[in-house]
C-alpha cells in the first residue's frame, strides 16, 4: 500500500503573512513601473527663480543667463569709453535679483554692467535683527576697510549694515556681504567670477581716490507701477522714502547726498557741474535728533564730525554741539525739506554729523599728545571691537601716566613683574 503525500498544517499567523506579501507584490510592481522624478526643492519665502539658479550653479551650469563676459573686463571698459579706477555706484534690486554697476564718465555715471544675483535670502523688506536671514534695504557706503581679503569669501564687499538709519531704529546685524558662491544667509551671492570683477573694479576705484562707494539696495525697481502694486505692504511708507533717492539718481545720474533725520532718509540732488569729487566725504550724515537717538542706544557709538576733529570725550557728551556741515561737500539741507519735519531753522537739530560706516573713530590722545594706538584692526560696528578699543585706550592712558613711549612700556612691565 503506497503512502499518500504528507500534509503540513499552516498556522493562522503564517497565512496572514502570505496574504500581506501577496498584496504588496502588485504595489511594488506598480511603483517600479512609475517613472522617477527629481525631488523638488521648496523653501519658505524663496522664489522659484532663486532655487533654479542655485540648481544651475550646483550642476556647473554657469555663467548664469545674462551674465556679462567677466573674462573681458578691459575690452568692455574700452568699448564703453570707461577707465579702470573711475568712481563707482552700486545698485541692488532684490525682486529682480540684479546688481547694477555704474561708473563715472564725463561727470555723470553710466551703466557699466548688470549682473544676475545668484542667491539672496529672505523676502522684500528691510533687515531688522541679527539672525532674521533678511537682506537689508537702504543707502550704504563701502570704504577700503570694507573690502574683505580673507575668510570664507576672500573677495567680498561689506555693505556696512547697520548704517545710521538702521541704528536709529535699533536694527542690528553684521557682516552683510556681496560675495561669491550661490548660497547666502543675509548676503548677496554673485558667483565667484562675477564677484572677482566687481571686487577688482571697486578696489581700483578706492585706490583711484574714491573714498566711499555708494550702494543703494532696493526691494524692486522703484517705478510708479511697482510702488502702486505694493501700496498695501507694511513697508509701503519706507519704500516710498527709498524711491526719493532712486528718483534723484535717475534724474541727475549723480549719486544724491544722503542724510538721516527723524527715521527718514533725506536727499539732495547733486546738480553741480564738472568732474565728480572722488575724494569727497561720506554721503551719509545725521541730524541732531537722530544723532542723539543713536547715542542713547549705544553711548559708545562715537559720531565723527565732518570738519575739525574733536576729542572723543567731547563727542560723547550730550551737551556737545553738533558740528555744522558747510561748503559744497555737504551743505545743510534746504529749508523746504526740513519744513516737513518741523525742524526750526537755527536749532541744534538742523546741524548734521558724519557717522562712520564700519570705520573706527579717531583714537583719543594721551596726556603727552600721542595717539593711544594705531587704527583698529576690527569693525567698530561690533560690540567686541568697541570693547577692545576701550581696553586699548585704557592701556594707552596708563602708559601716558608712566611717561609714554617705550620708556613707559618698560616701566609698566617692571611694575607688573614686581607685583608678581
Amino acid at each position: 500500500m503506497t503512502a499518500g503525500p504528507k500534509r503540513f498544517r499552516i498556522s493562522n499567523a503564517a497565512r496572514a503573512s502570505v496574504r500581506r506579501l501577496a498584496a504588496a507584490v502588485p504595489m511594488a510592481v506598480a511603483l517600479a513601473a512609475t517613472p522617477a522624478f527629481a525631488v523638488s526643492i521648496e523653501l519658505k519665502d524663496v522664489a522659484p527663480d532663486r532655487v533654479e539658479r542655485q540648481r544651475a550653479w550646483a550642476n556647473g551650469r554657469t555663467p548664469l543667463p545674462n551674465t556679462p563676459d567677466v573674462g573681458q573686463t578691459a575690452t568692455r571698459l574700452t568699448e564703453k569709453g570707461m577707465q579702470l579706477g573711475a568712481s563707482l555706484l552700486i545698485r541692488i534690486f532684490k525682486s529682480e535679483s540684479e546688481l547694477e554697476l555704474w561708473m563715472e564718465k564725463d561727470g555723470r555715471y553710466e551703466l557699466f554692467a548688470t549682473y544676475p544675483i545668484c542667491h539672496w535670502s529672505g523676502t522684500v523688506g528691510p533687515k531688522q535683527r541679527e539672525g532674521d536671514k533678511q537682506t537689508p534695504e537702504g543707502f550704504y557706503t563701502i570704504t577700503s576697510r570694507q573690502l574683505h581679503h580673507v575668510g570664507r569669501w576672500p573677495k567680498s564687499l561689506n555693505l556696512g549694515f547697520p548704517n545710521a538709519y538702521d541704528q536709529a531704529l535699533n536694527r542690528d546685524g553684521s557682516y552683510i556681504l556681496v560675495h561669491g558662491g550661490c548660497s547666502s544667509v543675509g548676503c548677496f551671492a554673485m558667483t565667484n567670477p562675477v564677484i572677482s570683477e566687481v571686487y577688482e573694479l571697486a578696489s581700483a576705484a578706492l585706490r583711484g581716490g574714491q573714498r566711499h562707494i555708494q550702494a543703494h539696495v532696493f526691494p524692486f525697481r522703484m517705478t510708479a507701477a511697482n510702488l502702486a502694486k505694493n501700496k498695501t505692504s507694511e513697508w509701503a511708507g519706507f519704500w516710498a522714502n527709498l524711491s526719493e533717492g532712486y528718483d534723484s539718481f535717475e534724474k541727475t545720474r549723480r549719486p544724491p547726498r544722503v542724510s538721516v533725520c527723524d527715521n527718514r532718509y533725506l536727499f539732495q540732488d547733486d546738480t553741480t557741474t564738472g568732474p565728480l569729487e572722488a575724494g569727497g566725504p561720506s554721503p551719509l550724515a545725521v541730524c541732531g535728533r537722530t544723532a542723539a537717538a543713536i547715542r542713547a542706544r549705544d553711548k559708545s557709538a562715537l559720531l565723527v564730525p565732518l570738519q575739525q576733529p574733536q576729542p572723543a570725550a567731547a563727542l560723547l557728551s550730550p551737551e556737545a554741539p553738533s558740528p555744522i556741515l558747510s561748503g559744497a561737500a555737504m551743505s545743510p539741507l534746504p529749508s523746504a525739506s526740513l519744513a516737513d519735519l518741523n525742524v526750526q531753522t537755527g536749532s541744534a537739530d538742523l546741524s548734521y554729523e558724519l557717522v562712520p560706516n564700519l570705520n573706527p573713530p579717531p583714537l583719543p590722545r594721551t596726556a603727552n599728545g600721542r595717539v593711544a594706538g594705531e587704527p583698529l584692526p576690527c569693525d567698530w560696528g561690533l560690540a567686541s571691537c568697541r570693547k577692545y578699543a576701550a581696553l586699548r585706550n585704557k592701556r594707552g592712558s596708563r602708559l601716558a601716566k608712566l611717561g609714554g613711549g617705550s620708556k613707559g612700556l618698560r616701566t609698566a612691565l617692571s611694575a607688573a613683574r614686581s607685583a608678581r
